[in-house]
């Protein structure tokens, strides 16, 4: 039996508003809704090491939703950063910021991780995903025009894979393309299956 066969007394709920989130779990075929929106601190303690942060982070996503789950209930949180020599590169605040977000991305490898939870009434799993990303050394012109025209400031370290700056500037990652998209889709596909199964 599928995945998503075996899924149908249950209902997955996408505490997301991301849109690559959603695209790529409907790729699955997995059914799944929305949670509805709501506010949650995105603070972690800043001795925490950088490869823990997503993971930290889509815990408190999770433990933030606002309602109790009913029986057959998932919840679904997830967290990406990018990590650069240690130091987690957020959302850019504004233009200038991702700018230099790229600037120093430009010309060096760095760490892409997405921690995610899976919640129900009774029991809670976090796992993590890392991929490394390898740019090659950007210009100037080619950074601003990035900025400048798609806008990257839903995005942490300022880019998406998906879109310009990775046809161009990517020279090669190493593990999951879709996980620096924002969800290690194929490892959710199995860690979801173990989840309904534990």
């Amino acid at each position: 039996m599928l995945l998503h066969e075996k899924l149908a007394p249950y209902r997955l709920l996408l505490a997301s508003q991301s849109p690559r989130r959603r695209e790529l779990i409907a790729g699955t075929g997995i059914p799944f809704e929305l949670a509805p929106r709501y506010d949650c601190q995105e603070r972690y303690p800043t001795t925490l090491p950088a490869d823990e942060v997503p993971a930290y982070l889509s815990r408190l996503k999770s433990e933030a939703y606002p309602a109790p789950l009913a029986e057959g209930e998932i919840l679904l949180t997830a967290d990406t950063v990018v990590i650069l020599a240690d130091e987690v590169l957020g959302k850019p605040t504004d233009r200038d910021d991702a700018l230099a977000m790229l600037g120093r991305l430009s010309g060096n490898r760095h760490r892409v991780i997405t921690g995610v939870t899976l919640r129900s009434a009774t029991h809670t799993h976090t796992f993590a995903a890392c991929s490394e990303v390898c740019f090659r050394s950007l210009t100037p012109e080619e950074i601003a025009y990035y900025v400048d025209h798609y806008r990257p400031y839903d995005k942490a370290g300022a880019y998406g894979i998906q879109e310009w700056i990775g046809y161009i500037g990517i020279e090669r990652i190493e593990g999951s393309f879709y996980n620096v998209m924002g969800l290690p889709i194929q490892l959710l596909y199995v860690e979801l299956e173990k989840f309904i199964n534990a």
